[in-house]
């Protein structure tokens, strides 16, 4: 079993130039619609991209369940060996987070697991959720992604 986040950002953006914003070191193959790459040494976890249109999400956030519905969207996935160092991975994965964020002005959600919401970007304003359970359980977190 491995743990699973997933950064979904809102608009048609070519996995080529979100693969360029969040890991410009490295380079990703696949189509022009699917990304992939194994950054397990380097990182941590392995790095999928997805481009789609008429996406869903859907997560439990701090006032219940949350849902979202872009007309297209691109997304990251990051997966962690349930095993392995999460501050390590966590740490890695919020430095690519922080990284598409501040390279971009899209509407965005992170989410753990398929179900759990961590934060929002609407407008240009960041709402974390599982502020305690989450966000204050990874040593740093706070102040790579402030919010």
């Amino acid at each position: 079993m491995a743990l699973e986040y997933e950064l979904t950002l809102e608009g048609s953006i070519p996995v080529e130039q979100l693969a360029t914003r969040a890991v410009p070191e490295e380079h990703p193959t696949g189509t022009p619609e699917l990304l992939s790459a194994d950054l397990y040494d380097r990182y941590g976890f392995e790095l999928t991209i997805l481009a789609g249109e008429n996406g869903y999400v859907s997560a439990s956030s701090d006032t219940g369940m949350w849902e979202w519905e872009p007309t297209a969207f691109t997304s990251i996935g990051f997966r962690m060996d349930k095993f392995a160092d999460f501050t390590w991975e966590v740490t890695n994965m919020l430095t690519v987070v922080r990284r598409v964020l501040q390279t971009g002005e899209e509407n965005a959600v992170l989410v753990l697991n398929s179900d759990v919401l961590l934060f929002t970007r609407f407008g240009g304003e960041l709402v974390k959720h599982r502020r305690e359970p989450w966000w204050d359980h990874y040593a740093g977190a706070n102040e790579i992604l402030p919010g």
